[in-house]
């Protein structure tokens, strides 16, 4: 899943977009609760577009993937 769609952004493509291991700039997101994490993926947030283009991701994808990326 994050190489079909997380990736294309937080590979490092998108400035804004936190990369993969960088705890730096995942650790004030992931301050703000994962649950609001989850709502920006779903709902688009700044640059993220809606469900962050994966449509048949569930909420339990997003937070697996957001916590292997935050690592």
């Amino acid at each position: 899943m994050y190489n079909r769609a997380c990736g294309a952004c937080h590979a490092g493509q998108l400035p804004n977009a936190p990369q993969k291991g960088d705890k730096a700039a995942w650790a004030p997101r992931l301050a703000q609760g994962m649950e609001t994490l989850v709502q920006h993926v779903t709902q688009g947030f700044k640059a993220m577009p809606p469900r962050g283009l994966c449509m048949e991701c569930s909420a339990e994808d997003y937070r697996v993937i957001i916590l292997w990326m935050s690592e």
